[in-house]
């Protein structure tokens, strides 16, 4: 019932039908009421749609030539010979002009591009601080007790009860 009465709404139509194409990441918040306007605070909620790993790549992958079945038929022989650019993971979209060659660099740097921002969302902003590993040139094959370095454990009153702003 809820799902017949939100396709009847207006809402639909002002969103789009984009919006019920894929998951969405919503996010809500409470704002507060303008001042002296005297009303309670106002729930908002702001929904994004988010798109997978793997159909981020497949996009910028095929950006500017299409899958190879797609991009033998006689119309992708032609726009090659011409070197026009046609492209999309669908293969029916102009991108313009550009022999084959030149398409792929263009889908390896999109690549490359897309792997390097990936990789960078995966890193954490603070690198994580370890203890070296210990070199083994530090003391002698023939001796039967090896002399490593105990870190001392730090005391429990020795860090103060803060909450990590993360």
């Amino acid at each position: 019932m809820l799902l017949r009465s939100f396709f009847r709404s207006s809402l639909l139509l002002l969103a789009g039908p984009s919006v019920l194409a894929g998951p969405l990441v919503c996010t809500t918040s409470v704002e507060a009421p303008p001042p002296g306007s005297g009303s309670a605070p106002v729930e908002v909620t702001v929904c994004h749609p988010t798109e997978t790993t793997t159909e981020l790549i497949n996009r910028r992958f095929y950006t500017w030539t299409s899958p190879m079945a797609r991009g033998v038929d006689p119309l992708h022989q032609l726009t090659d010979v011409l070197g026009i650019a046609v492209g999309g993971i669908e293969g029916n979209r102009f991108m313009g002009f550009g022999f084959p060659d030149q398409t792929l660099i263009w889908d390896g740097s999109a690549l490359q591009n897309t792997t390097g921002a990936l990789l960078e969302e995966q890193s954490p902003p603070l690198p994580m601080r370890t203890l070296d590993i210990s070199s083994g040139f530090n003391g002698s094959l023939a001796a039967t007790e090896a002399i490593e370095a105990v870190p001392d454990a730090p005391m429990a009153d020795h860090f103060p009860d803060v909450t990590p702003l993360w």
